[in-house]
């Protein structure tokens, strides 16, 4: 008997990738999974409905339980029929993963409102979208599991990716606020952040440097693979992940790895209001002594406050 025997889960954006992994071992596991994806590229444009009929038939043919939904997570009623399409084919919803995304990176003085609104709308709304409408289903049923797919360009950064980066950062926190408000009900909620070589990330690397952006090193990227990703959101969506709750996971190869969670890392304290002139000196000795700074100016450039070279 698998871990999911039983549930019902809807995942977005599985027609490809990391969804598609998810999608798979769900079903593999027992669960009756609703697979979404419009079928768009990359960048959000176009429509097919071929790569959610193609999991579909590769779950039924492997003996699992699936339907296929092309609705886009963007828009908010759309999302709602995304999860009614789980109650209408299966009669509940048991699990959900936040998982769609597209790319439409560009440095930020070079960004266009609609770059920013177009990747907002999918991955920071979609995630509100559908957990919406999934939770009021979960607190009635006092049970569910929500897994939303977060990013370490939000949680770090990655230069162009100033519209993902938000995003993702937003979900992170979205994600810790979701766990608190429906916790007491019986549901989870959780995210990843994952690194694996997709559709999304292949041509990254090219596509920075063609737009003047530093392209971020990815060894062993080949390794990780959507597959080694789906186990982890798995084990998220069991009974056994009860007591985890607002967490987040790395999740790259066979490495896993929880988040430590934003709090204070160091403090300096005084019985007043802080002047300038004392920030300015106790700011850079106690509190950023020891941490880079993850883009620094080069050196040919002259920088106002920072020491020439020849004082060392």
């Amino acid at each position: 008997m698998g871990k999911l025997e039983g549930k019902v889960a809807v995942v977005t954006g599985a027609g490809r990738g990391i969804g598609r992994a998810i999608a798979m071992l769900f079903a593999q596991e027992g669960a009756k999974v609703v697979v979404n994806d419009p079928g768009v590229g990359p960048d959000g444009v176009g429509h097919d409905r071929g790569p959610a009929d193609q999991v579909v038939e590769e779950i039924r043919s492997a003996g699992g339980t699936a339907v296929a939904n092309y609705e886009t997570v963007a828009d908010y009623e759309a999302a709602g029929r995304i999860i009614q399409a789980a109650v209408d084919s299966f009669g509940r919803i048991d699990i959900l993963v936040n998982n769609a995304g597209i790319l439409r990176d560009r440095m930020v003085f070079n960004m266009t409102e609609e770059e920013w609104d177009a990747v907002i709308a999918v991955h920071l709304k979609g995630t509100f979208n559908c957990t919406r409408h999934a939770s009021v289903l979960m607190r009635q049923q006092r049970y569910g599991r929500i897994i939303n797919v977060s990013s370490i360009s939000g949680l770090r950064g990655n230069a162009g990716q100033a519209n993902y980066g938000a995003a993702k950062a937003g979900i992170a926190g979205f994600t810790r606020v979701v766990a608190r408000d429906l916790g007491r009900y019986g549901v989870t909620c959780n995210a990843i952040a994952p690194a694996a070589l997709t559709r999304m990330t292949a041509g990254l690397a090219e596509l920075r440097a063609q737009r003047g952006a530093p392209a971020p090193p990815l060894p062993g990227l080949v390794e990780r693979t959507p597959e080694h990703v789906a186990p982890i959101v798995v084990y998220l969506a069991t009974d056994e992940a009860w007591n985890i709750n607002g967490k987040i996971f790395h999740v790259a190869g066979g490495s896993i790895s929880l988040a430590f969670e934003e709090s204070p890392m160091r403090e300096i304290t005084k019985g007043g209001m802080w002047t300038i002139e004392e920030l300015a000196d106790l700011v850079p000795q106690l509190l950023t002594y020891d941490i880079p700074n993850p883009a620094p100016p080069p050196p040919e450039l002259e920088v106002p406050g920072r020491p020439s070279r020849s004082q060392g």
